[in-house]
């Protein structure tokens, strides 16, 4: 019967396989594996771990050939051959960095040297783009004449000349930045040629910052249009430094002669008497729009510097000395097209100013639009501050931030015609300033009263500037609230005032004075911890955001807000401390004065009891109430359930960070029916009821992520109901383990699924029904998939896997151990070759083989002789043995009373340690094999029973009695023996006489007892079922399938026909 099981065993996982690889082959298989194919033209093989290039051997040739773009950065390749790109005919675009990075440059100081065998890239005849930074190269490899972009940054190579650039007539851009500086030193700096760049007619972009570069490389081509020559020590210019630069649009010349009382890397002081600019520096560079002067220790700005750049339209003047400079200079007259300033950083150091008016001549900047004047350190803002500003028709943006601002007139933005945003942030400001519009000194300082700044404060400043004026201002000056979906974000053309992270304790309705046109105002991170009474904002009659968020707030009056008539958007987030004091009660009934609010944010508050009983308002679209406790709410009866029933047109609600262990049916039930979006994230939600999201009719968007759903059979019993609107199911970081079949099925309309970061072993197809091809995307990424052979989930990825996000490299097996961490589609299908499979296959081959030749020679010589024989043994098979006692077989308990002498320790461990593991758990006799239950004394006597009724009911409801014998205390022998032996023995022998059953089976440990007589009869009349345990360990496999045929055969079957009938 073993060696059936086990041929079927056998013959089932052969088909396995063979379906597996017939699904297989009707599967688009990815072909650029371990990378991954992205719009059909982006090969992406970053962050791979690569030790060389992919060959991609299983990509088509029209595959390959449409790669236009191959991305291998930040691998470990250091050896680059013609062979790697031979295949990549039509490729433009490659990017190498960082595989082999010069050794000072990596964190473990690993040494490592890139090899670039030659005619690399020659054999890409239409490379355009090559980016080979972060590399230890020491020279320019040959390039392909098509090549019109390079970088070679931050590697080893420290000299160029004619000779390096020679066939490239078509670059345009070339970069080689770091390749000296104190990351990456090279006690030198690089070296370029006078002239080495002269034969590149269409260069047109050329950065050499951290080069450690002491004057303006000579011989530059006339078609360059920007020159970044940044953070190296250049501390003169000279008119010939640019001269024939007609077309030049953007220079960079900033971090050559620093200041290094803030610098945020290592420093080297400017010398005493420089920078030293020439007044005809930049006379040759009419075409100039773009000019960076940042921290060169300027503290005076020549006019004659500007006086030809009619083009400028950004300049960068930041981190120098020009805090006085700035209220007395004329070089802005001529900059009539000037539309960015940099002033920001510009402080004297340890002083603060009382006082700050700028020059006059920032008047004649008509076209200005944006001035930062961050860090300069002055305390008081009048109109006499920005009185040459007010007059500019298209100024829109001001920065003020970091300046020790107290006082401040904010009266004087409202005189402003096309202002759309301040940023006041990160000052001093307590309130509005009485002295407001008194003309004063150009510049005072208070004298001895001017304040010593401390270090860190210096220190931090520049982290919060942008780069440089060249990119577009960051979202940093704007402070984005959490999500766009909960809180509009407000920028132009509308009126911005940023007040956040001042001294506001109070907020008073004078503040805001000549600022009806005010449209968002920002006043988070403050200490306003008075209680609005609906007077506080009076004059912003135009008003839609108010952001009041990390706060210390009081809601009491149900008038709060009410002054604010066109109210969109209110941020009342991070306002907890009111919430949090015990026995005070809070109104929300303002909101349902707010006839125009959409928008309302009440996170983070942790508000429990205490509080209105419902949320009520006609227009409210979006709710953010997330870090709250609503589950000490919903815990009091009903008396917060319908806190949300009141929103009759609310579309999105966040309820995430609430200590949810549950969302009842009924809380569900009293959501707005209009609700279209709901999150529930960070909860410890273990059980959902799915069938209740039919009280919501028009949800879309359901996001229970980090939950704890696996913890239950959420998801293993329940599905999603039918007719369901829902598009998108977030329930990644759940611990989920099992999904019901159909589970996602009934949900027509879902096409966004995140099962990502959860326990799933598996992919199941049935999980979805038909909904599998109209997927958009499926995430499983951070699953321990389990990738053994009878993985069965691939064919159904590699069907939809334009939706699951990273499947090439993200989505990785769990096991087998070997596979571990690594992509599902590393699996060699050839390792399911089962050892036991292949040897059953093999042996069946051989046996059919030699059964056919011989058969056939039998047939002829012994044809009528094998005949007879094989009737004659066909009536001997073990199988007509087990049919007769299969019957009878289920009416015993066990099949064997296992009975032996415990004061023998060897014969216990024996029976305990061998015969039982050997016989209850089958090990080492192959699958297939039946297990015997057997009956122990220590184990399945019932406590409480006298010994001769358990000794009863254990010979009575056994099939055998297996009797264990040694050569000592043996009662055959006729040596002293316990009395259980003994009894069992005439129980044994009493069942034989009374129900004519012969149950006895002998195992002897040694061949000693064999000299008994009793032993000796046996043997001559039942010799199968006595068994000698063999000494040699090859005969034990034989003594197992004895003692197997022994247990499971009736002993009437063993019975010598020449001695007696049997009983």
């Amino acid at each position: 019967m073993g060696s059936r099981w086990g041929l079927l065993f056998s013959l089932f996982s052969l088909m396995s396989l063979l379906a597996l690889a017939r699904a297989l082959a009707h599967t688009s298989f990815p072909q650029f594996l371990p990378c991954e194919l992205r719009n059909s033209s982006v090969v992406d093989c970053d962050r791979r771990s690569l030790g060389s290039v992919p060959p991609f051997f299983e990509a088509t040739p029209s595959a390959l050939a449409n790669v236009t773009t191959l991305l291998l950065r930040h691998n470990h390749i250091n050896h680059l051959q013609p062979a790697h790109f031979v295949r990549l005919k039509g490729l433009q675009k490659l990017l190498l960095r960082w595989n082999c990075a010069p050794t000072i440059l990596t964190v473990l100081r690993q040494s490592c040297h890139m090899v670039i065998e030659q005619g690399t890239f020659l054999v890409l005849h239409h490379l355009k783009e090559l980016d080979l930074s972060g590399n230890s190269i020491t020279f320019i490899p040959e390039l392909p004449p098509s090549l019109t972009s390079l970088v070679i940054s931050y590697t080893m190579i420290l000299r160029l000349d004619s000779d390096t650039f020679s066939g490239l007539c078509g670059l345009r851009s070339l970069y080689m930045d770091g390749n000296c500086y104190y990351k990456n030193p090279c006690e030198r700096e690089v070296e370029v040629v006078p002239r080495a760049l002269e034969n590149l007619h269409h260069l047109e972009n050329l950065s050499l910052k951290y080069d450690n570069l002491t004057s303006v490389p000579q011989g530059l081509p006339a078609s360059l249009r920007m020159l970044l020559i940044s953070s190296n020590r250049i501390v003169s210019l000279s008119p010939q430094d640019f001269v024939g630069l007609p077309a030049l649009q953007v220079l960079d010349v900033s971090r050559n002669c620093r200041r290094c009382d803030h610098a945020h890397n290592p420093c080297q002081e400017c010398p005493p008497g420089f920078p030293k600019v020439h007044p005809d520096t930049f006379s040759h560079l009419g075409a100039l729009e773009g000019l960076v002067l940042k921290d060169n220790s300027l503290s005076r700005l020549d006019p004659r510097w500007f006086r030809n750049l009619v083009n400028l339209t950004v300049l960068d003047l930041s981190e120098n000395f020009l805090s006085e400079d700035i209220t007395v200079t004329r070089a802005f007259q001529n900059l009539t097209k000037l539309k960015k300033l940099n002033l920001s950083f510009n402080y004297h150091k340890k002083v603060s100013f009382a006082y700050l008016h700028l020059a006059p001549s920032f008047q004649n900047l008509t076209a200005l639009q944006v001035l930062d004047m961050s860090g300069i350190f002055f305390r008081s803002l009048t109109q006499a501050t920005l009185q040459p500003l007010l007059g500019l028709p298209h100024f829109q943006k001001l920065l003020l931030p970091m300046n020790f601002i107290s006082k401040a007139d904010l009266g004087i933005f409202g005189l402003f015609h096309s202002l759309q945003f301040v940023d006041l942030s990160d000052n001093k400001v307590t309130g509005g300033s009485n002295a407001g519009r008194v003309n004063g000194a150009l510049l005072e300082e208070e004298g001895a009263s001017q304040d010593p700044l401390p270090t860190l404060g210096v220190n931090r400043a520049p982290e919060v500037i942008a780069e440089t004026l060249l990119e577009e201002e960051g979202a940093s000056q704007d402070h984005p609230l959490t999500s766009e979906l909960f809180m509009p974000n407000c920028g132009p053309p509308n009126f911005t005032l940023d007040l956040s992270q001042n001294n506001l304790v109070t907020v008073q309705q004078e503040i805001f004075v000549n600022l009806s046109a005010l449209k968002c105002l920002r006043l988070s991170s403050n200490s306003i911890s008075q209680a609005v009474n609906g007077s506080q904002f009076s004059p912003l009659t135009n008003l839609w955001l108010l952001d009041l968020s990390h706060n210390k707030l009081d809601l009491y009056y149900s008038s709060s807000f009410t002054e604010l008539p066109r109210l969109r958007a209110l941020d009342l987030s991070y306002n907890s401390q009111s919430f949090k004091a015990h026995g005070i009660g809070h109104n929300l009934t303002f909101v349902s004065r707010l006839r125009s609010l959409r928008y309302l944010s009440l996170a983070h508050n942790q508000i429990n009891t205490r509080i209105s009983h419902s949320l009520s308002s006609p227009s409210l679209i979006a709710l953010d109430f997330s870090g709250n406790e609503l589950s000490r709410m919903w815990a009091e009866g009903d008396l917060y359930l319908r806190f949300f029933q009141n929103l009759r047109t609310l579309v999105r609600l966040d309820l995430s960070q609430n200590k949810l262990r549950s969302l009842p049916a009924q809380a569900l039930d009293n959501l707005p029916k209009s609700l279209r979006l709901l999150w529930a994230k960070d909860n410890h939600i273990t059980f959902f009821n799915w069938s209740s999201l039919s009280s919501l009719p028009h949800l879309e968007v359901l996001d229970l992520s980090r939950n704890l759903l696996g913890h239950t059979s959420s998801l293993a019993t329940g599905r999603l109901p039918n007719g369901s609107r829902l598009h998108t199911l977030r329930l990644s970081r759940n611990s989920i383990r099992f999904i019901a079949l159909g589970f996602f099925a009934l949900a027509t309309e879902l096409k966004v699924v995140d099962l990502s970061g959860n326990a799933l072993k598996t992919v199941v197809r049935g999980w979805f029904g038909g909904l599998g091809p109209s997927l958009k995307k499926l995430d499983i990424r951070a699953n321990p998939l389990s990738c053994g052979c009878d993985a069965t989930f691939l064919d159904f990825l590699l069907e939809i896997q334009r939706a699951v996000p990273g499947l090439s490299t993200e989505v990785v097996c769990g096991s087998p151990s070997p596979l571990s961490g690594k992509s599902i589609f590393l699996e060699d299908l050839h390792s399911c070759q089962d050892p036991v499979l292949a040897c059953s296959c093999f042996a069946l081959s051989l046996l059919g083989t030699l059964l056919t030749l011989a058969l056939a020679t039998l047939q002829r010589l012994f044809g009528w002789d094998l005949w007879y024989i094989f009737h004659l043994g066909l009536s001997w098979l073990p199988w007509r043995a087990w049919q007769k006692r299969k019957a009878p077989a289920q009416a015993y308990d066990y099949d064997a009373f296992v009975v032996f002498d415990k004061a023998q320790e060897a014969v216990a461990d024996w029976v305990y340690n061998e015969l039982r593991v050997r016989l209850e758990e089958a090990k080492g006799r192959g699958k297939g094999w039946l297990r015997f239950r057997l009956c122990l004394e220590d184990r399945d006597w019932l406590p409480g029973k006298s010994l001769i009724e358990n000794l009863w009911d254990s010979v009575y409801k056994s099939r055998k009695t297996l009797f264990v014998l040694s050569p000592r205390r043996d009662p055959l022998l006729g040596q002293p023996v316990s009395g259980l032996l003994r009894a069992t023995f005439h129980l044994a022998q009493q069942r034989l006489l009374e129900d004519k059953q012969d149950v006895v089976v002998l195992v002897i440990l040694n061949r000693a007892v064999g000299r008994s007589r009793y032993v000796r009869l046996r043997q001559r009349l039942c010799r199968q079922t006595v068994l000698f345990w063999p000494h040699q360990p090859s005969g034990q496999d034989s003594f197992w399938a004895q003692l197997c045929t022994a247990l499971a055969t009736n002993n009437r079957s063993f019975y010598d026909r020449n001695f007696c009938r049997g009983p």
